[in-house]
């Protein structure tokens, strides 16, 4: 099933979501159509709140960051390399390193991308879709990727980031994208 993704200026991205308990929900069905949702609209990942859910859970799948006709063997990321995976109740336990600038973007905020600057190690716990505990850490796109879908759980979006004047110079397409007026090819639920 794939769900509308849920445009900035909807609460539900500012709120700090809630652990899932075990057997709560079906968390493999949820997580089929995150990654449904996320494919439909060329995404790298996807957190619950985007769908309109409080819950701790986000998936990733950073795979199409090594992909392409023009991307040499040497531009890879090989922190990449079977990098789909489903985050539940996760924490992050660690960040280090030095923050290195990437430009994101983010699906509930289309038509923006801006450098955010972020460590380059991350280091986190989580439960899998079998509730089984991990504990990993990731480097480079992979660890990026993390950051920017927990921020999401935390109700943080990536223009938090943002330095006042960016923010500022924002702020009328941030108040379109709220009112629905942007163009898009995937379905958006846009604030009432």
């Amino acid at each position: 099933m794939i769900y509308p993704i849920v445009a900035y200026g909807d609460s539900v991205l500012r709120k700090v979501a809630v652990d899932i308990e075990k057997g709560s929900i079906d968390v493999k069905k949820l997580s089929e159509d995150m990654f449904e949702t996320m494919y439909n609209a060329s995404g790298v990942g996807l957190a619950a709140p985007q769908i309109g859910l409080a819950l701790r859970m986000f998936v990733v799948d950073g795979r199409p960051f090594n992909e392409g006709e023009d991307l040499d063997e040497r531009d890879k990321d090989p922190s990449l390399v079977d990098f789909k995976k489903v985050f539940i109740n996760a924490e992050i336990l660690e960040e280090d390193g030095d923050e290195w600038a990437f430009e994101e973007g983010c699906l509930s905020i289309p038509n923006i991308r801006e450098d955010v600057y972020r460590p380059e190690f991350v280091k986190i716990k989580y439960v899998d879709v079998d509730f089984n505990e991990h504990i990993e850490e990731y480097e480079g796109l992979a660890a990026r990727i993390i950051q920017h879908e927990y921020d999401h759980i935390d109700g943080i979006l990536f223009t938090d980031h943002l330095s006042p004047v960016k923010k500022r110079m924002l702020k009328n397409k941030l108040a379109n994208i709220t009112k629905g007026n942007i163009k898009v090819d995937y379905k958006m639920k846009f604030p009432k």
